[in-house]
């Protein structure tokens, strides 16, 4: 077989059967699907052993573990020459593989393959497509594309060659929660070669509460500070991974800042273990020092984070903030 469809799962629930039927109606036939299950306890494991389908494999971990270990599981596993991860409440569309396949046909030298993709609720309602992408990345565009916040990054839909996935370590389960890791793991891969993309719609991504946004503050911290070494080690890797962090690593962390600082002022004081507006642009300053742009990161000229540092800095405002948020949880202030 050519492929190999890995999917990790921890309580699939209602959305696994979907997502698997939707694998196991691929026009293009030649691959296995690999079920790495994470001690489900809801009926899932059961569930995918009813399935008549010798394509199917399922791999059961001997007790529960931790996200990171769970994927980490990808590395050790026999696979065929190409590999794609999907989440358990994500679909491919039927001509996904038959897509992919011709992609790598057409770009054998290629190291990562793409489609475009649609975004999706929870009830599978269309939310948006991706944004559009370019049919070419090298490494270095793929990174000004994270840092710039141009292209939908996800984990789902990358197909790469085993051994390629193998020789980068797979996806760094160093990240807590694996905030980040797929920034990392995708510049990997491109930089091998280059990425292709189709401009065809092949699969959908369910869109949840992100983890970002679910992840404790220090989790968060502690993956962005991880990401910040890498972009360290980029930076010294060669001349075009610099001048992408030098002309788009100030924007990035501008956007971090800004982001996080909403994400502060609606939280509760006590529920944010010490951190504060300010404490959180200081700490993005050390990071902009960290790969050399202390001279062009200013996040105290940016309106709405020298606002949100205002509001959060004023115990009077702080409050009236959370109660505007609960009474209209749209964004009060704007990028």
């Amino acid at each position: 077989m050519k492929y190999s469809i890995i999917l990790p799962v921890r309580n699939g629930g209602r959305y696994v059967e979907e997502c698997v039927q939707s694998i196991l109606s691929q026009t293009y036939t030649d691959f296995n699907l690999i079920v790495l299950d994470n001690c489900s306890s809801d009926g899932t494991r059961e569930w995918i052993k009813t399935i008549q389908d010798e394509r199917v494999i399922l791999l059961t971990a001997d007790h529960p573990l931790s996200m990171e270990d769970s994927w980490e599981r990808i590395i050790a596993i026999e696979k065929n020459e190409y590999i794609t991860v999907i989440g358990h409440d994500d679909i491919l569309y039927p001509n996904f593989l038959t897509t992919i396949d011709d992609l790598i046909i057409q770009n054998p030298k290629a190291s990562l393959y793409l489609t475009h993709f649609d975004l999706i609720d929870l009830n599978g309602k269309l939310i948006r497509p991706c944004k559009p992408m370019q049919a070419v990345y090298t490494g270095d565009e793929l990174l000004k594309g994270i840092l710039t916040n141009t292209v939908d990054i996800m984990g789902t839909g990358y197909v790469m060659r085993s051994r390629d996935y193998d020789a980068v370590g797979g996806i760094p389960v160093k990240y807590p929660n694996l905030l980040y890791a797929d920034f990392e793991l995708w510049v990997n891969m491109a930089n091998i070669s280059f990425e292709v993309v189709s401009p065809a719609s092949c699969f959908a991504f369910r869109m949840h509460q992100s983890t970002a946004h679910s992840a404790k503050d220090s989790s968060l911290h502690t993956a962005m500070n991880l990401w910040i070494d890498q972009l360290s080690v980029l930076k010294i890797s060669s001349e075009k991974m610099q001048k992408v962090i030098q002309k788009y690593g100030a924007e990035f962390l501008a956007f971090y800042c800004r982001g996080f600082s909403h994400r502060l002022l609606r939280t509760s004081i006590y529920h944010r273990d010490g951190m504060t507006v300010s404490r959180m642009i200081e700490q993005t300053k050390l990071w902009a020092k960290k790969i050399g742009l202390e001279n062009h990161y200013h996040p105290q000229k940016v309106f709405s984070i020298k606002l949100a540092a205002m509001i959060d800095s004023n115990s009077f405002l702080r409050t009236a903030f959370l109660l505007w948020k609960r009474l209209y949880p749209k964004s009060l202030i704007k990028k």
